[in-house]
């Protein structure tokens, strides 16, 4: 009897404990040529570095490079999986530091023709994942698509990369609006990339600020700045992270930093699990849009 009834009771223990939540970051941007990437892939090394089990997935189906900035050689992507050819863990590259890397592919796009059942084995997929994984970071592609605003509503955090250049700044005032005035999204952080010192940093941050204060209403939260740095163009051409090719140079340094920062943040549980419910998301948002 007290055997049965201590039996139960740990069965009850065991339903109750629930894996570690794990943090799913979108890195966007307005417009190309930000460097978008490249601090995805930074960000993932460095994270990496300080213990975290982190995943990238390149979510840039039209012009993926994930695997290109950090040498690497897909044989299988992302589509392998929705076909049910192959699982997670198969098409899962390894980079610096451990760093997992989940190839891009146009297979996303069709995720509002699976049918339920296949819908099910991919959401698992990711839930099977979990238990080993305590980031995914999400490397979306340049603009405002319908795929690229997908990713994004699906990811609890958003991070936007702009530079010192108008058109990026107006480009990204456009897509926080976008996230903003359709899908109700009120909280982006933003990383000011390639910039020369701290202060121009903090100034893009404030031209930003100033018109989304007078128009919309959002909060954003200054991430920090990473400088220009010739190092990290020496990385990009050795295929190799900056964090682990010049790990003292500034750049690495500012993406450390910016790695500790994110590290800190609070992570959001959501009641529909952890890494399924991004897919989960990622599911329900790509039918509304076919649907529409």
């Amino acid at each position: 009897m007290h055997k049965s009834v201590d039996q139960a009771s740990g069965i009850r223990k065991m339903r109750q404990i629930k894996p570690k939540p794990v943090r799913v970051i979108a890195v966007t941007s307005g417009k190309g040529g930000v460097g978008k990437t490249n601090l995805s892939v930074n960000l993932g090394v460095a994270l990496s570095q300080m213990g975290r089990r982190v995943a990238l997935l390149d979510a840039d189906m039209g012009l993926a490079n994930v695997d290109i900035l950090l040498g690497l050689s897909p044989k299988y992507n992302l589509s392998h999986v929705l076909q049910g050819e192959k699982s997670l863990e198969d098409i899962m590259l390894t980079g610096p530091a451990g760093l997992k890397v989940i190839p891009a592919s146009s297979g996303v796009q069709q995720m509002s023709e699976l049918s339920a059942i296949e819908q099910a084995g991919v959401i698992r997929a990711f839930s099977e994942i979990d238990k080993n994984l305590d980031v995914l970071i999400v490397d979306t592609a340049a603009g405002i698509s319908s795929s690229v605003v997908n990713f994004a509503r699906a990811c609890q955090e958003i991070i936007v990369v702009v530079c010192d250049e108008p058109t990026s700044l107006t480009d990204a005032y456009a897509y926080i609006k976008l996230l903003n005035r359709d899908y109700g999204i009120n909280k982006f952080h933003i990383v000011a990339n390639m910039v020369q010192s701290i202060q121009q940093g903090q100034q893009l941050f404030n031209k930003l600020t100033t018109v989304t204060d007078k128009y919309l209403d959002v909060t954003l939260n200054y991430a920090g700045g990473v400088p220009f740095d010739e190092y990290l163009r020496k990385s990009v051409r050795k295929q190799t992270p900056v964090v682990e090719a010049y790990p003292r140079s500034k750049a690495a340094l500012a993406l450390k930093n910016l790695a500790l920062i994110i590290d800190g943040w609070p992570i959001k549980v959501q009641a529909g699990g952890y890494l399924e419910f991004f897919v989960e998301r990622m599911i329900e948002y790509s039918t509304q849009e076919d649907a529409a």
